[in-house]
């Protein structure tokens, strides 16, 4: 057991959100930040529609949401990858501090992402 549950729970732990245009490009997105450890798990979710407006005018699409758990500390490195591998001009990427969660679940997750050392 790892001595920084309560850390965990108070913030070291995030989820990010994204959507992308299709399923087939989520799961290699998906793939690739399990791939790299910088998440431990990604839900590729069903799609949605979404409407936002985007210069100047309502748009409505078609995308495919999803949810990958990270350590807040190595959020840079999975907005990095997002951006590069994102097919949009501008995706959207929030992270959400995890304030609550089962310990073994926290810990998990802390573990399968943990920085490596040298």
């Amino acid at each position: 057991m790892m001595d920084d549950t309560n850390e965990l729970a108070g913030g070291g732990i995030v989820l990010v959100f994204t959507n992308l245009p299709d399923r087939e490009a989520a799961l290699g997105l998906a793939e690739a930040l399990v791939d790299k450890r910088l998440a431990a798990c990604v839900n590729v979710l069903g799609g949605c529609t979404s409407v936002y407006r985007w210069e100047g005018a309502v748009e409505r699409a078609e995308e495919v949401p999803v949810m990958i758990k990270t350590r807040a500390a190595r959020y840079p490195e999975v907005e990095a990858l997002i951006r590069s591998l994102h097919p949009y001009e501008l995706p959207e990427v929030v992270a959400v501090p995890v304030v609550r969660g089962l310990p073994d679940y926290l810990e998990w997750v802390a573990e399968e992402t943990a920085i490596p050392i040298g």
